[in-house]
């Protein structure tokens, strides 16, 4: 329910129409899958975990137990954060309505749709080389493999990218609901058959298997498993050794991965039971540590069959380039578990069925996003016809408004110069969003009482503070820990002055927009402030 309106005004006077013609198609099991695919292990933390090397006295896997069980912090804010207020927008509605309109939308729109226009070549980067690389290596097809390193095949791929999340996206949340499940049942399929092939073989069994298939795939020497660790050789930190200065380093790496079990919080206005609060913490939290118990475990069958050194220098022979390596491909360890099945047929299967992870997670670069843009116009923010919805419950125009700006963002992405560079500090950007995001809540049982004392999560405290007052001041230190060593550190690759920059722009774009909207509508005789006094009804 709406708070009390100002004298002469009501709710849906203040707003683009009484309801916002959006479908709670969504279960909160439907929610959980979502955020295991948001904290993806197999497309994200594969990739996320290569980067290791950069910081090699850190433990891999006590940055993610530690990172994983404080972000629960995060889990239990955003949880908090829909119970009080479960509207489609998220992070928007609940910053504009604590914090003040212009806050709110710049940070959103600036964090969730400005800069996931620049996440679709991100994607697709992944995309190619977990995906059509393998798959077309196997198949023999060295040419097209050796195409999707270019940077045509880079905005193929990114192409793929933008117009398959549309489409599922189109479909509306109940058939994509479907799909996502389709593909993650799929995905733990391939998963637990990558698990079983580690597990029941051992090191000298994977060292043939790989001396093999790097000879007969990539034409390398007889000896590819040595001649990597050679190439790729470094000084790391053994398995079980806790190096807590270098670990706690790698966590803001670690991040870039399981930050993002809140990304589905947009969508709650859609999800049935959204206002149960323990619910959401299933559904985020939850997805948070299974995903985590499951790294850890893949990690350590990683380094009984690899080797723990293989799977270091692999990666660090790579990315550092280093001569003498077998093969130039990025070391993906679900095709490498695949080498074990000795049978062309068999390793494209698997290959495949781990691809689903990436197909269950691709529509998340435009879906949650769609929510904010939606959300901004339904306040009257931006122009009325933005807020436009199918009849399936797609807001077609917000989609639309994510798919087009993307193409030519992923053209200079791929053929630009410099481009890429200006994109580096794209997590950043997020971060900061949920940093608003955290000190709403922080302050929310404060600034709207009414709210929160009327909210499921009001009885819910410690040493009678707010829970959702210290899990967010918890989850804010974590957050400017992160962002002040990406700022800091060279080693974590985005504090770049070109980045930085850039997305000065994009904030500053943001605010302009905020300021002429908010002009226009003062010019037709409505204070957007009124609006922001209002929750909106779904």
């Amino acid at each position: 329910m709406a708070s009390n309106t100002t004298a002469g005004s009501s709710a849906g006077d203040l707003f683009q129409r009484k309801a916002t013609g959006l479908l709670r198609g969504w279960s909160v099991f439907d929610g959980f899958i979502y955020a295991a695919f948001a904290i993806n292990l197999i497309t994200l933390g594969l990739y996320i975990f290569s980067f290791a090397p950069f910081i090699p006295d850190g433990s891999l896997i006590y940055a993610i137990i530690l990172s994983g069980l404080y972000l629960v912090f995060q889990a239990i804010t955003y949880a908090s954060l829909i119970a009080v207020m479960p509207r489609a927008g998220g992070d928007y509605v609940w910053m504009s309505r604590v914090l003040g309109g212009g806050v709110g939308f710049v940070l959103a729109v600036t964090g969730w749709w400005f800069i996931l226009w620049h996440w679709v070549p991100i994607y697709a980067n992944i995309l190619n080389i977990q995906v059509f690389v393998p798959l077309a290596t196997i198949a023999g097809l060295d040419g097209l493999a050796s195409f999707f390193g270019t940077p045509s095949g880079v905005f193929t791929a990114s192409m793929v990218v933008a117009i398959l999340a549309s489409i599922l996206i189109s479909l509306g949340m109940r058939t994509y609901a479907r799909i996502q499940k389709f593909c993650f049942y799929g995905g733990v399929l391939g998963l637990v058959i990558m698990l079983a092939l580690l597990l029941f073989n051992s090191n000298s069994d994977f060292v043939g298997a790989f001396n093999s298939e790097a000879q007969e795939l990539y034409g390398a020497g007889g000896n590819a498993y040595q001649q990597t660790l050679e190439a790729g050789s470094l000084q790391t930190a053994s398995l079980g050794e806790l190096a807590f200065g270098p670990t706690l380093l790698l966590i803001p790496m670690i991040v870039f991965f399981n930050l993002w079990s809140n990304w589905g919080a947009t969508l709650y206005g859609e999800v049935r039971g959204a206002s149960d609060f323990r619910k959401n913490i299933y559904a985020m939290g939850g997805a948070l540590i299974v995903t985590s118990a499951v790294a850890v475990i893949m990690l350590l069958l990683f380094a009984k069959t690899f080797g723990w050194d293989f799977y270091y220098a692999a990666n660090n022979a790579y990315w550092s380039g280093a001569e003498g390596a077998p093969t130039s491909a990025w070391p993906y360890p679900g095709l490498f578990a695949a080498f074990l099945l000795g049978n062309p047929i068999l390793q494209f299967i698997l290959v495949a069925l781990l691809s689903l992870w990436f197909f269950g997670w691709v529509g998340s670069v435009f879906l949650s996003s769609t929510r904010v843009v939606f959300a901004t116009a339904f306040d009257r923010v931006l122009p009325e016809w933005v807020a436009k919805t199918s009849r399936n419950g797609v807001p077609y125009v917000a989609l639309a408004l994510m798919l087009i700006p993307s193409i030519p963002i992923s053209y200079l992405y791929a053929y630009g110069e410099n481009f890429a560079t200006y994109t580096l500090d794209a997590t950043l950007v997020i971060a900061m969003t949920f940093l608003g995001s955290a000190v709403a809540a922080a302050i929310l049982p404060w600034r709207k009482p009414e709210i929160y004392n009327a909210s499921p999560i009001a009885r819910y405290n410690v040493l009678g503070i707010p829970l959702i007052t210290v899990a967010a001041t918890l989850f804010s230190v974590f957050l400017l820990f992160c962002l002040y060593k990406w700022l800091s550190d060279a080693t974590y690759g985005i504090n770049n002055g070109q980045s930085l920059i850039y997305m000065a722009v994009l904030y500053g774009v943001a605010l302009a927009l905020y300021v002429i909207f908010r002009l226009v509508r003062r010019a037709q005789g409505m204070d957007l402030k009124m609006v922001y006094d209002e929750i909106p009804e779904d």
